[in-house]
């Protein structure tokens, strides 16, 4: 009881030094900027109404990213495609693309598989087909992560749209966009700024990450 008692008072003087802190908000860069938007980009003007389901294919790292650093990049990468809300997202888990494949991920800038496309879109009856491929890395600080993703039609193999930056914290914009991204959407309720801890966390940082690059998917 005493110590649920202290940790409230604790919070209450948190709250209170970012109350008397406040017009500090005024100068933090989090709220004024500057802030990183993706440029190198292409896509059509809208997603078809024909594109209703997307498979999104594991992420690739080559020469960039171990496997253990990659791995974990999946679910980041398929929830925040689902999160745009363009279409519905199946994910193909690396153990199916092992066994039909070959290999547990696939680049979007090798040859391809015979008929990768064709053969994903029958099994996960899938209108399009999502590769995300991973360009450069560094999961010490300043951390670093590349992206390059890319989206084929099943039908006719063309690209709907394509994806490659590379996002640094050590450049302002990419931190403000970091740390903004997690005050709007998780922590804007807290009595002080715990959004620096973006910026040493390779998880959160590739959420971000993530968010931005589907973020310029075509609308529907």
């Amino acid at each position: 009881m005493r110590l649920a008692m202290r940790f409230l008072a604790l919070l209450g003087a948190l709250g209170a030094l970012e109350g008397c802190s406040s017009p500090g908000k005024l100068t933090d860069s989090v709220h004024q900027g500057p802030f990183f938007q993706p440029r190198n980009f292409v896509g059509g003007s809208q997603v078809p109404a024909s594109i209703r389901r997307v498979a999104i294919l594991p992420v690739h790292g080559g020469e960039f990213a171990p496997p253990e650093a990659v791995e974990p990049l999946d679910p980041v990468f398929a929830t925040a495609l689902e999160r745009q809300m363009r279409f519905e997202v199946v994910v193909v888990p690396r153990d199916e693309c092992q066994k039909c494949f070959g290999t547990p991920d696939v680049s979007s800038v090798a040859a391809l598989p015979h008929e990768i496309l064709a053969e994903l879109g029958r099994k996960y009856a899938a209108d399009a087909i999502m590769f995300v491929d991973v360009t450069a890395y560094q999961s010490y600080r300043p951390l670093i992560l590349g992206v390059r993703a890319k989206l084929a039609l099943v039908a006719d193999r063309s690209l709907l749209w394509s994806f490659d930056e590379v996002f640094s914290a050590s450049d302002p914009a990419v931190a403000n966009s970091v740390r903004r991204y997690y005050l709007d959407n998780e922590l804007r309720h807290l009595p002080f700024d715990l959004t620096p801890g973006a910026l040493q966390s390779p998880s959160r940082f590739a959420a971000y990450a993530a968010d931005a690059t589907f973020h310029t998917l075509p609308p529907r």
